[in-house]
């Protein structure tokens, strides 16, 4: 069962090849939630991430900032400084 993950909300992954990478949820499915950043993942191509493999943050993002690949990559930038591979999430695993 996949637990609901609010669209906009920013994420971070904590497994996978882009583990540490903060990301925002744009979709959801059955088998998890797609997430991009802009960067690595545009909107164009959203990977798909299972709900156990991400930690949620408080931040979200706006429906306008969801439109473009540019405005998504701002608003992280907004929240977490820097957007670079430094810009990796710090979770307690």
């Amino acid at each position: 069962m996949v637990v609901p993950m609010r669209l906009g909300r920013i994420v971070c992954s904590i497994s996978g090849h882009d583990k540490g990478l903060y990301m925002v949820v744009v979709g959801e499915t059955p088998d998890g939630v797609k997430v991009c950043n802009g960067k690595q993942r545009r909107l164009q191509n959203p990977k798909l991430k299972n709900v156990k493999h991400l930690y949620e943050t408080e931040y979200f993002v706006s429906e306008e900032q969801l439109k473009t690949n540019k405005s998504l990559r701002k608003a992280i930038y907004e929240c977490f400084g820097k957007y670079k591979e430094e810009t990796l999430c710090q979770k307690k695993i």
